[in-house]
């Protein structure tokens, strides 16, 4: 009697314990903790029941099917990519992607893993750009490449819910004989640069050396000076030789002294 009393006893406890350990497993299915960067897409009987989130959520066990999904600025590399420029010149570029998504349905919804999407769509727009203008363009006015890589990546991720933010151009690897070329041409470039600023330089200086004649025509006397100053710039503090400005007329009592009856009579 008293054990028959002691297995129904045991028996009550175990169904019990077997509710609750249903109530609670069923409980945890219909509870989702949303983070506040996420948001949770819910799919009821296959329809799209909309997104809920941040907070906690709760749903249709076995009714409801859920799709997490990351609102955070993604970063994605875009792999090393094979192009020909416009004037035929091969080079590799790649960039990176920064996007995000601002509708969590429709990134479900319309595209079966945006991720992988926008990474395909970024590589064949960038070989597109690329390839549609010259080498000259892609070195000079990488802004404004990186604008228009931006500006279509965005415009057709548009339809999924996702947003662009920026695309940057990271590394571009030219062929070793374009890089010799391009130097020699930087060489020559800072050639022609050097000799024309140096033709400048002479034009000036002779432009002042034609203003000084004429002021030295004007006043004899500056015409001394400059001498004057001259013999002092080459007599230096290193310099062994001195001159010393003798007037021709204090020369000349001398010079007639020591000519010749001859040469006297010659004049």
């Amino acid at each position: 009697m008293i054990l028959d009393m002691a297995i129904a006893v045991f028996s009550n406890i175990g169904s019990w314990l077997g509710i609750i350990v249903i109530f609670v497993l069923v409980f945890s299915s219909a509870v989702k903790i949303v983070p506040e960067y996420r948001r949770l897409v819910i799919f009821r009987l296959g329809r799209l029941a909309g997104s809920r989130g941040p907070g906690m959520v709760f749903v249709i066990p076995v009714v409801d099917r859920t799709v997490m999904v990351d609102l955070r600025i993604l970063t994605m590399d875009v792999p090393v990519q094979e192009v020909i420029t416009k004037d035929n010149v091969p080079i590799k570029v790649n960039a990176v992607v920064y996007f995000r998504v601002l509708d969590p349905s429709r990134s479900v919804v319309e595209v079966e893993n945006y991720v992988q999407a926008t990474s395909q769509l970024a590589q064949t727009t960038l070989r597109s750009v690329v390839g549609s203008v010259e080498l000259d363009e892609v070195l000079s006015s990488r802004e404004k490449i990186n604008q228009e890589l931006q500006k279509i990546i965005d415009e057709r991720t548009d339809p999924w819910g996702i947003k662009v933010s920026a695309v940057e151009v990271k590394e571009l690897e030219l062929p070793e004989g374009m890089k010799r070329a391009m130097a020699r041409q930087a060489e020559a470039e800072r050639e022609r640069r050097a000799k024309v600023i140096a033709a400048e330089g002479e034009l000036q200086a002779a432009t002042k050396l034609s203003e000084a004649a004429l002021q030295m025509e004007v006043s004899p006397v500056t015409l001394q000076l400059r001498y004057l100053q001259t013999i002092r710039e080459i007599a230096g503090e290193r310099n062994s030789t001195t001159f010393f400005p003798v007037p021709i007329d204090l020369l000349k009592p001398f010079v007639e002294h020591f000519r010749t009856p001859s040469q006297k009579n010659g004049e």
